[in-house]
């Protein structure tokens, strides 16, 4: 007997005039607590990812951490932080870039990546492309060879995906 598939996007709340007004968040809260939502969700991601043959994940703060942990620890590699300015100790590359409501400054910690090593970058959410975009320029900063982004949901009305310049997996796809 097979059991149908979780239908993911019931489990997506969506927040209105939330960071700002007009803004609709996508909000993975409601996915993350409960447990067999969440569960598939790494399991539809883990083959993506696994057919990179990455090296390490690239996480975005902070809900990208929540998506690469599981996904780093199943494939057996390990996981770089991308964090916000001032957040990471030791040396590191910093790069700006614009958001949909704004700007931000995020960092990687030198080092902390092999020349030449293969890296997925990861985030829950694609929205303009800016923050992952920048994720895979200080990725590539350390010497890395980006060969995927993934993301759980991809706004695809922000055309988010057209910033970037390698191949964009996501799971759900909002049109507006």
């Amino acid at each position: 007997m097979t059991s149908m598939p979780i239908d993911l996007k019931t489990y997506i709340r969506g927040v209105p005039d939330f960071p700002k007004d007009g803004i609709l968040f996508y909000d993975i809260g409601t996915l993350l607590a409960h447990g067999g939502a969440w569960q598939e969700t790494i399991e539809r991601l883990k083959p993506i990812i696994a057919a990179e043959k990455p090296d390490c994940l690239v996480a975005v703060e902070s809900r990208g951490f929540l998506v690469a942990a599981p996904l780093a620890a199943q494939l057996g590699i390990g996981l770089v932080m991308v964090r916000k300015k001032g957040k990471l100790p030791g040396a590191t590359k910093a790069h700006s870039y614009a958001l949909e409501y704004g700007t931000d400054t995020i960092e990687i910690q030198e080092g902390v990546i092999q020349k030449d090593a293969r890296v997925v970058v990861i985030d829950d959410l694609l929205a303009t492309g800016g923050t992952a975009a920048a994720a895979i320029h200080l990725a590539r900063q350390m010497g890395a060879i980006v060969t995927r982004a993934a993301f759980v949901i991809e706004l695809t009305f922000l055309k988010g995906r057209e910033k970037l310049d390698v191949p964009v997996s996501s799971l759900l796809a909002y049109e507006s």
